[in-house]
């Protein structure tokens, strides 16, 4: 009795994502691939432009630690 409890839900489980996959599908013509291309275009530069400002953030950060340290006289023996 249980196998065929889960049985059954995993049959509805498929049946609800197959409809879902048929919706996206014919919502996907071709305005519809136009806008989810723009939309990780999109993605994909908002994301390169955060880690661009991070790195310069980082840069900056290590040049002025740089900066400090060389300040700091070491000794010719190491």
């Amino acid at each position: 009795m249980k196998r065929l409890v889960w049985m059954g839900i995993g049959v509805a489980i498929g049946i609800i994502a197959l409809r879902k996959v048929d919706e996206k599908k014919s919502g996907l013509g071709h305005e519809g691939l136009e806008r989810a291309v723009a939309g990780i275009t999109q993605g994909i530069h908002d994301f390169a432009d955060a880690v661009r400002a991070g790195m310069r953030e980082r840069d900056t950060e290590l040049r002025v630690a740089l900066k400090a340290s060389s300040a700091v006289q070491v000794p010719s023996d190491l």
